[in-house]
């Protein structure tokens, strides 16, 4: 079934601070715990739902950065408040050894980022906001399932941004992780922090 960015338009209406600045991460095969270890991260108490994520990531300060965790299907989703570890090209790559990583960022200044890579290979990085430009080892690879969800191409301004809903149902196709509200409210997050300065 095919996902476009309508399925995820919710994001930024439910969850309005998380949306501000967040990184949204998708890593095969990988047991929480194991992720916190390759990000050379710290163990924290556990949370439950998105918004005791987001105050606890506030409360950590600007040296570290909170990471939080919950297995879905054979996929661990690792959710950053304010973050943007995992698309970190020198934290992403290694730690995506023998593995498939698909991540997007955006910050509340408009920056952003969707990074694709596998086995420490960097296959597609561009920025969702123009996803004309495409770079990586496999740059055009997810080329017509990114025009099928929703990313606008071409250099007319689009009537309606769509690029984060946009990246949600790119990371969602490639993953086959469907994202609910649900999830975000109600799963057990296995928590952590990893220095960033």
């Amino acid at each position: 079934m095919t996902v476009t960015a309508a399925d995820y338009l919710w994001f930024e209406d439910r969850f309005p601070d998380l949306a501000e600045a967040y990184c949204f991460t998708l890593v095969n095969d990988l047991a929480p715990s194991e992720l916190l270890q390759r990000l050379n991260g710290e163990e924290h108490p556990a949370l439950t739902g998105v918004t005791a994520v987001v105050e606890a990531a506030y409360d950590l300060g600007d040296t570290q950065q909170l990471i939080a965790m919950t297995a879905i299907d054979s996929w661990t989703l690792m959710i950053e408040p304010n973050g943007y570890l995992g698309v970190s090209e020198e934290r992403a790559l290694p730690a995506s050894a023998g593995t498939t990583w698909v991540s997007h960022f955006c910050n509340i200044n408009g920056v952003d980022s969707f990074l694709w890579a596998e086995d420490a290979t960097m296959r597609l990085v561009f920025e969702p906001m123009f996803p004309d430009s495409r770079w990586g080892s496999t740059p055009d690879d997810q080329l017509k399932t990114m025009r099928r969800v929703g990313f606008h191409f071409g250099t007319e301004e689009p009537e309606m941004d769509q690029s984060v809903a946009a990246a949600f149902a790119l990371a969602d196709m490639m993953t086959k992780v469907r994202l609910t509200p649900e999830i975000l409210e109600t799963s057990p997050f296995t928590c952590g922090s990893v220095k960033i300065r």
